[in-house]
């Protein structure tokens, strides 16, 4: 669809913008040539490939209630700022504040999947990335997975919303983890902690991620279980991503990895969950949460639980 547009004043950000009316508040793309395709990817937001006078950028559009999610948008558009810094991320180029908008470049790479990092040396590549990420600028706000499983499940009561069978009777073994964590803390590093196959992108060269609204200076081990949890690794791969990010794969290391991972599940559980109740996009939110928490309950229930406790706090 080719479109030329003038300026025009700007709605709210409690109101979601058409991809018509974002192109038509950005007043340096008045009267140039616009062209826009939506990208079917994204959980929780709209978004779009825009082509201005034949350059791509990409546009992300906010989702519905994702302030119920815990997303803060400014946190968010920050973090994304001091990733780019780092040279992990795309440039901002425009924000539209009202909307809680913002234009990124376009980056040439393709959108990664499960499959496309099982392919050999990816551990390394992820680990290259990483280290560059958490070496970076330190990101606004810390990020705590305990405290905001903590928030979604006080959400969860109040609005009744439907969770897993067998959540709630797990609860008690979330304080151990916690506390074995907490025997030898790593330093908090800026951390993504989202990071779905589709949050990075592949140029060819390096590995680049995208997306932070989840994102804050965090334990890097969850940053690396969570990487774990959602790419499907087996303990093979997530000894080798161990060993190449720390440059060993020492047994406290991979136990904080290993509880870290039951972490990223518990809290994305409660997150599917929400989003089963609250989003607007075509997607198995409910079969996702419950797919999460049978890979949670594997884990907790499991025979190596409680040597993973012991090995954090030795």
């Amino acid at each position: 669809m080719r479109l030329r547009y003038a300026p025009v004043r700007r709605a709210n950000r409690h109101v979601i913008p058409t991809i018509e009316q974002v192109i038509a508040a950005i007043p340096s793309w008045a009267d140039r040539i616009v062209t826009f395709e939506q990208v079917p990817a994204g959980l929780t937001n709209q978004n779009y490939r825009v082509e201005v006078d034949g350059t791509p950028v990409f546009v992300r559009i906010p989702g519905a209630a994702t302030e119920l999610l815990a997303v803060d948008r400014g946190n968010e558009l920050g973090n994304t700022r001091a990733a780019a810094v780092a040279g992990v991320a795309p440039r901002v180029l425009h924000v539209l504040p009202e909307w809680d908008v913002f234009v990124l470049e376009w980056l040439p790479a393709r959108t990664m999947s499960n499959d496309a990092f099982a392919a050999t040396g990816m551990p390394g590549r992820i680990a290259e990335t990483l280290r560059g990420l958490h070496t970076g600028p330190r990101f606004r706000d810390d990020f705590d997975m305990f405290r905001l499983s903590e928030r979604y499940l006080a959400l969860v009561d109040e609005r009744g919303i439907p969770i897993p069978a067998g959540y709630r009777e797990h609860m008690n073994l979330i304080p151990r983890i916690e506390a074995a964590l907490s025997v030898h803390p790593l330093p908090a590093v800026p951390c993504h902690n989202d990071l779905l196959a589709e949050n990075y992108l592949d140029d060819g060269e390096r590995l680049w991620i995208v997306d932070y609204e989840y994102s804050g200076n965090n334990d890097p081990t969850f940053e690396l279980g969570n990487t774990c949890q959602e790419l499907g690794f087996d303990d093979g791969q997530v000894r080798e991503l161990c060993a190449a990010y720390f440059g060993d794969a020492s047994p406290a290391m991979l136990a904080r990895m290993h509880l870290q991972m039951i972490m990223s599940d518990v809290g994305w559980t409660l997150w599917a969950a929400i989003q089963a109740r609250i989003s607007t996009i075509d997607y198995d939110f409910w079969g996702w949460a419950e797919e999460r928490w049978a890979r949670a309950t594997a884990k907790l229930d499991g025979p190596d639980f409680e040597e993973w406790l012991k090995a954090v706090q030795a």
